[in-house]
This record gives C-alpha cells, structure tokens and sequence, in this order.
C-alpha cells in the first residue's frame, strides 16, 4: 500500500511539474489555433489557459500537496528499512540518508526528466494532457484563486505593481518558431502559401545584409561619363535593364546612375542625366537601406567593401524582392541555377547558389562564414584566387573539380565528399 502510494505520488508530481513547464515552453500561437478548433479539447484548453496564473497556482499546489504526502510515506519507508540493517546509525545520520534517498528519486523521475520531456514536446503534451489538468484546475480553483488574490495585493499594496497581467500578445520568436515548424512539413514537390512565405521573409528581413542581397561588381551595367548618348542606348538594349550605373575612370568612383525614362528628355552627354546614389557599407542591414533610400528618395545604393572600393548596388527591387519574392518585368530572364546529385557523394552545382542553403537541403555541413554567402565565395575564400576550368581543390573533406569557370568566376563545380 505504501509503495502504491509513492509511486502515485511521483507520477502526480512528474505531472504537475511537467504540465507547468509544458505551458511556459508552448508555442503561443501554436494553443491560439488549436482553441479556434471549435471542438472538445478546444474548449478545454480555452478555459485551462484563459487566466495561466491560476493554471500554473493550480499545478504548484497540486505538485506541493503530492511531495507533501509522498515526503510523509517515503520517509516512513526508509525509516523501517534503515532500521532493518546490521549496521547502526544515529539519528542524524538516518534523517541525513533519509533526505538525500528520497530527494534524489523525486527529483530525477518527478522533477529533471519529466520537464525535460515535456519542454520537448510541449505542445503535443499540453493537448494530451490538457482534459486531467482542468480536472484538478478545477479541484484547486477556489485555493490557487486564495493564493492569487494575496500575492497580487502584496504587489499593488507594497510593490505598487498592476498585479498579474494576463499577456495578450505574442512575440516574434513564437511566431517565427510556428512559420518554422509549418514549413518544416512542406514536402519538396509542395508548394509553400504565399501569405507564409511573406511571414518567414518579413521575420527573417531584419537580419539580412546588403551583402546579401546586392548585385555583385562583376555583375554590374555601367557606363564611364565621357560615354556617348548613343552608347548609353546601346546598353539599355543590350542589357534591358532600367538602370545603368555611371562612374568616372573606374567602378570605384561611381557618381550616380541612369533612368532609361531619361533618355526621353533628349540628352546631349550623359552627364545631363546623372541622379546621384547613396553610398552603404556591406554590412549595413537591408531594412537601414530600405529607410535610408526611402528618407532620400532614391532607388540605388552603392555598397562599398572595407576599403572603399565598389562591391556591389543595391537597389529598392532588390530589397522588396527580399519580402515578396521575386518581382518579374519583360526583361528578367530565368537563370538556371544547375543543382544535381550525380551519384551518391557527389553533386554538380552551380556555384551562386548559397553554402546555407545547400547545408539544409543537402546536410553537406560546410563552413559558413561572414566572408562568404556562396559555394562560389566559399572556394575562393580558400584559394584566395579565382580558379579556372579543370582545376581541382580539396577543402577539408570536400573536393571540387572546376567546370565552368571564366576569368572573373566560377560558374560551376562537380563536389564530392571524403570522409
């Protein structure tokens, strides 16, 4: 019977403990859908997190009351199996043993794993669990409602504080850690919502660089200033781009860029036309650009790198694009970034495509770094040059065959993996 007793007492208490912390480490917006179910359970666990003080009160008194009983049961145990043994012991000795038996057993199956457990899989298990709590939420109401009310008047009679405050929000982790768990059971070939593609984009949007999104130098159109009119137009058509940038001498003096709406007011020199950009540094996060580009009226940013030399333009496309996903026009044109697994170890990829993104769809684990966003910066970083057609590079574990490659980079790689 008394065993009976502590066994029940330990799995209340793993219990309560683990219901408390499941409720603090839930996705709140993950409870908020799950409440709008207009079922059952819905309702249960609408009335079980309306008022989360005296939920997480009610858990507390029931885990108090369980260690309580089983604290009394356990002790009397031990008493009769201390004085069973040949070996005598004094009175502090039996309480000392007794304390430390009967608290190391609650705390590792009442207390460690139980709430590392259900911290896990909080949400599944508040849903599980969620009709036995409100049963003894019920049990306890009126007693954590008495605890409640005494520790709020303490608050606002000496600390002068509002009391408890039910929270009516959620925080961006929450939602981001939702958008994340949705988009984790997308398969390959499924198409994700637009509306949480936007989520993710917009949550993400806050820590990305303009590094990151900015068309590099080698990629830029650009015209020198003592160009000739007829030669801006031959760009515009030959690129069909809407902007081209103008510099004087070198890429690393630019001095504005070009409309192609400009060309209508029949310019004589280029220099006529000129509006003037904005200068960012690389590592200037994209939503200062979109501000500083916003408060100036402009639409072009020139990203410099550390020593000032041109790294790249950004424009406010670019940085839109970051949020609503690609903006096409009549002269975008699909670049096909070439990804394919040619054998088991060894793929053929384009070399833009990004080290995070091949890590996640491929678990390659290669080093990402803040020098590099792609498999093409990833080599160079290494050879500190840019490779040509056939070389071969062997980084760490990773080996790459060069099979595309111009003379100012590398267009495509064959990699395979040695352990």
């Amino acid at each position: 019977m008394e065993i009976s007793i502590i066994i029940l007492c330990l799995i209340l208490c793993a219990f309560f403990s683990g219901m408390e912390i499941a409720f603090i480490s839930s996705n709140k917006i993950y409870l908020e859908i799950e409440k709008k179910q207009d079922n059952f359970l819905s309702r249960t666990l609408t009335k079980l997190t309306e008022k989360p003080s005296k939920f997480i009160a009610a858990m507390l008194i029931g885990n108090n009351i369980a260690l309580v009983v089983y604290g009394f049961f356990m002790g009397e145990m031990l008493m009769n199996w201390i004085h069973s043994l040949p070996y005598h012991f004094s009175d502090l000795s039996n309480l000392f043993l007794q304390t430390v038996l009967s608290t190391l057993i609650v705390l590792i199956t009442a207390e460690f794993l139980p709430k590392v457990f259900f911290q896990i899989y909080a949400n599944t298990l508040i849903k599980f669990f969620a009709i036995p709590a409100y049963i003894f939420y019920l049990l306890f109401y009126f007693i954590s409602t008495f605890f409640i009310w005494v520790s709020d008047f303490v608050l606002r009679k000496f600390f002068k504080t509002q009391g408890d405050q039910v929270q009516l929000y959620f925080s961006k982790v929450e939602l981001g850690n939702y958008i994340t768990e949705q988009m984790s059971t997308v398969e390959d070939h499924e198409e994700v919502d637009s509306e949480i593609q936007i989520f993710q984009n917009a949550l993400e949007f806050s820590g990305v660089r303009a590094r990151d999104v900015m068309t590099p130098r080698t990629e830029i159109a650009a015209i020198d200033l003592v160009d000739t009119i007829e030669g801006l137009k031959t760009i515009f058509i030959t690129t069909g781009y809407s902007k081209i940038v103008v510099y004087q001498n070198s890429l690393d003096d630019i001095l504005g860029y070009i409309h192609s709406f400009d060309l209508f007011k029949k310019p004589k020199t280029v220099s006529e036309i000129v509006i003037p950009v904005e200068f960012v540094p690389e590592t200037i996060f994209i939503k200062d650009v979109l501000k500083l580009l916003t408060k100036k009226r402009k639409s072009v940013a020139v990203v410099l790198d550390e020593y000032g030399g041109t790294s790249g333009i950004i424009t406010i496309e670019d940085i839109v694009e970051e949020l609503f996903g690609e903006i096409e026009d009549e002269h975008d044109f699909d670049e096909e970034l070439i990804e394919k697994v040619v054998q088991e170890g060894v793929y053929l990829f384009s070399t833009r495509l990004d080290v995070a993104y091949l890590n996640e769809t491929y678990k390659l684990n290669i080093p990402e770094s803040d020098s590099y966003g792609t498999l093409g910066g990833f080599i160079v970083d290494f050879t500190k040059e840019i490779p040509q057609k056939g070389a071969n590079i062997t980084i760490g574990i990773f080996h790459f065959s060069i099979e595309e490659a111009t003379n100012k980079k590398i267009e495509l790689v064959k990699m395979s993996i040695r352990e």
